[in-house]
């Protein structure tokens, strides 16, 4: 008897074991793979599916026939490194940390992938990463160093540094299919398949390097917009494409400079050029100057007006960059393709997306930031055969704050708390949703940087878009999308807006609440100081020009008695200041008259994250007649210039007493931006507020 029980045990834990085993093959069949594709800058304006007819997705378009199409798909912060840490995280980036470009990410905090890997899931990165630490919560990690090269890129190989020949796109989806193929079958997987393209600064592969030779784009209906109802945000940009491309870098003409290596912005732009014309090999480099050459010459040869010159610079970007596309879709047609002949297309979440919105012409810009429709906007497509009918989205307001929830969701994994998105799977699979967000809230960090956009905030709601502007301006714009889908009329000011607004900014509060970010008043610039000195009013002669979009408010800014306010949270008022790009900072203040003197002082800005560096030395000279200066003393910099927090530096010298009518400032800028420098080589800035004499 004992021995039949015994036996019997057995047979129970033997049957219970293998139900376990059967469970958890079960689970692993009907979990589904995630295969998340994110390309760089890719605007819904450049995909065909989306119903503009620039040019043909072909592979996109299939993958939206067999999924769901999203036509209202924003983003949290349009910016790249940003918008990669939401997408992981599912939190807004004053909570994950990752304000801007120049942050690191914390790799600790809560991602999806990790919780993927908790419950069985293989994981892996290919292609772009662009968060400066290490990837974690992934079983492979084969990533771009920075921005990565369209050729014969760098590859970190789970922290090993290896160049590969080739194309960016082509290299990135080999490898990405390498691993599909090489991974432990028996586990479902989820992959981040991030590509380059077409990121700035758009080089086509061998095959496309002509491919749209031959088209002439239409010029957008807002491509000259004078931003007559926009503020100062939209007027002092940089990142317009008649204005702000790099002539050899960007548009790939290196020869217009012919000779001239003192034309403007040679050194910086020829050197940027070089760095990535020379990483092509001998077989490339034929291909690309059979490509650019003659095509260049023509242009050369043409003698455009500056209007002209304007509609060419817009051709060339188009052209390349929707170069820099098709090898985007010829690529997701290989993953559909390898997908069906492996029969994983029925069980395998595919999304097609980009980190954020970008401009083709619209406004005269391209980059994105803004939060104005084609930045904000983004592409979004999921296909899940097994799950997903085919459908278009034209009504629900998506997010890239809800990426992480979706994919948890599917892969049956609860959704954590901290995560401020939703899953997107009722949407997915019901034609009715009956409680869904109608509005998306939006917050961009990145000022003083790159392309200067200012500091702003918003929301957009099905017909309206209210925004804020602050930091170092104060002031709202207000646009009808119904009545005013360009964005070129902005209405807040108007009688009729008044109600409007006010529940508007009730609604934008509410969110802000809800997103717990409720502390913009703490970013905005201490009031700038009133000082009186002898030399207010006083006519100053300048050496070198100022930057016009840094003026100070007029020509005489370095004598009109205001100057900035030492903040204790590094904000700062940038209309006071008067900014030299490249340039030393060289005055003569002619007091009217001879005067005795006894200090003469003044105030420089360190702000390394946009470019501004305080002087190497500054030198303050004295004279009577204007023809011969004393030097009265030189003031060489010691703090160190690497420090990252920007800072009012008061540069002073106190003297005994002399008469003297002229005073001289010569204040040295670096030059170039340091090696150490993400803009090493390019021009540096620097910024004075005001010189004080008494």
């Amino acid at each position: 008897m004992q021995k039949r029980v015994n036996l019997f045990c057995v047979l129970l834990v033997v049957s219970a074991f293998a139900g376990c085993v059967s469970n958890n093959q079960r689970t692993n069949e009907t979990r589904p793979n995630i295969i998340f594709i994110m390309s760089d800058d890719h605007a819904y304006q450049a995909i065909s599916c989306y119903g503009d007819s620039l040019n043909s997705t072909p592979n996109i378009d299939k993958l939206a026939k067999s999924g769901v199409r999203f036509n209202k798909s924003f983003c949290t912060n349009s910016i790249c490194a940003p918008s990669r840490a939401v997408m992981l995280t599912g939190t807004y980036s004053h909570i994950n940390g990752h304000v801007d470009n120049s942050t690191t990410f914390d790799g600790s905090q809560i991602t999806f992938p990790k919780l993927l890997q908790k419950v069985g899931y293989q994981t892996a990165i290919v292609g772009k990463w662009h968060l400066k630490s290490e990837p974690t919560g992934f079983d492979y990690w084969n990533i771009l160093p920075g921005q990565g090269h369209y050729y014969n890129p760098d590859f970190i190989d789970n922290g090993v540094k290896k160049q590969m020949h080739g194309y960016v796109t082509n290299i990135t989806t080999d490898i990405a299919l390498d691993w599909i193929e090489g991974r432990d079958k028996e586990k479902p997987f989820c992959l981040l398949l991030h590509h380059k393209a077409p990121h700035r600064n758009w080089m086509p592969s061998p095959e496309y390097l002509s491919k749209y030779d031959s088209v002439e784009f239409p010029i957008p209906e807002t491509f000259f917009d004078e931003y007559i109802t926009k503020g100062d945000a939209a007027k002092n940009q940089e990142m317009e494409i008649n204005g702000d491309m790099m002539l050899a870098y960007d548009l790939k003409i290196p020869e217009i400079y012919g000779d001239d290596s003192n034309m403007v912005g040679y050194k910086g732009d020829m050197d940027s050029w070089l760095r990535i014309y020379n990483r092509l090999d001998t077989a490339q480099k034929e291909l690309w100057n059979n490509a650019y050459q003659f095509k260049n010459q023509q242009l050369l040869d043409s003698q455009l007006s500056t209007e002209e010159f304007a509609k060419w610079k817009y051709q060339r970007y188009i052209q390349d960059y929707l170069s820099c596309i098709a090898s985007v879709d010829d690529n997701i047609g290989r993953v559909i393709d390898y997908l069906e002949e492996n029969n994983l297309l029925e069980n395998t979440i595919i999304v097609y997306t980009s980190d954020q919105g970008f401009y083709l012409g619209e406004h005269g810009w391209f980059d994105k930031r803004f939060m104005y429709e084609q930045s904000l906007r983004m592409p979004l497509i999921i296909s899940y055969p097994k799950k997903i009918k085919p459908s278009i989205d034209d009504i629900n307001f998506v997010m890239n704050l809800d990426f992480a929830p979706t994919f948890l969701d599917y892969a049956g994994v609860e959704i954590p708390n901290r995560m401020q998105g939703s899953s997107l799977r009722s949407i997915l699979q019901s034609d009715t949703v009956t409680s869904w967000r109608d509005a998306v809230y939006y917050r961009y960090y990145e000022y003083p940087g790159p392309h200067s956009v200012k500091r702003h905030y918003g929301i957009r709601t099905s017909r309206y878009k209210l925004i804020h502007f602050y930091y170092d301006v104060n002031y709202w714009e207000l646009y009808d999308l119904e009545n005013d889908p360009l964005e070129v009329n902005n209405i807040y000011e108007s009688k009729e807006s008044k109600e409007l607004v006010v529940g508007l900014k009730i609604k934008l509060y509410k969110l802000q609440k809800e997103y717990l970010d409720t502390e913009e008043d703490s970013f905005l610039p201490a009031p700038n100081i009133e000082v009186d000195h002898n030399a207010i009013g006083c006519n100053v002669t300048l050496k070198y020009p100022y930057n016009e979009k840094y003026s100070g408010g007029n020509k005489n800014a370095l004598t009109d008695g205001i100057r900035s306010a030492d903040n204790g949270n590094h904000s700062y008022d940038y209309s006071v200041w008067q900014g030299f790009e490249g340039h030393n900072l060289e005055a003569i203040i002619d007091l009217n008259s001879v005067r005795e003197i006894t200090s003469i002082s003044c105030g420089f800005l360190q702000n390394n994250t946009a470019w501004i560096f305080r002087p190497e030395k500054v030198s303050f000279y004295v004279s009577e007649d204007g023809k011969d200066y004393s030097l009265i003393e030189e003031v060489a910099t010691k703090e160190s210039a690497s420090m990252t927090d920007a800072k009012r530096i008061e540069t002073n010298v106190n003297i005994d007493p002399v008469k003297v009518r002229y005073v001289k400032v010569i204040a040295e800028n670096i030059g170039a931006c340091p090696d150490w420098h993400s803009g090493k080589g390019k021009k540096a800035w620097l910024f004075a507020d005001e010189i004080i004499v008494n």
